[in-house]
């Protein structure tokens, strides 16, 4: 079965604004996901380095991401799903995405 990694962006102010009820509701829903097999990890990110070795001709690190976002990382999940269509559906109600924020959903191409 195909695999997706996904990445939920969100801040407190969002978090913030959106009903308990619904808040609740979504981290149920991330139990779930955990429960039926998804590898889940939630927090909000610190501040990232970037790591290079080109040619494995020595270590080189940056601060700062390579990506950049107006939302704070706030979680990565790696789910299995038959299609990218079924990966967005099980993450539509994760906190992320219920809470004022986004989830992306990336699938894993298989390498040789």
């Amino acid at each position: 079965m195909p695999t997706f990694v996904t990445i939920g962006y969100g801040d407190r102010e969002g978090y913030e604004r959106t009903s308990p009820q619904v808040r609740a509701a979504a981290h149920e829903h991330d139990r779930h996901l955990v429960h039926t097999g998804a590898v889940s990890l939630v927090g909000v990110a610190g501040e990232p380095v970037q790591v290079r070795n080109h040619d494995a001709a020595g270590v080189s690190t940056s601060e700062g991401a390579f990506l950049r976002s107006a939302l704070p990382v706030a979680g990565f999940a790696v789910v299995e799903a038959t299609d990218a269509e079924e990966a967005a559906r099980l993450v539509s109600g994760t906190p992320c995405a219920v809470a004022h924020g986004v989830v992306e959903v990336w699938p894993l191409a298989e390498t040789p």
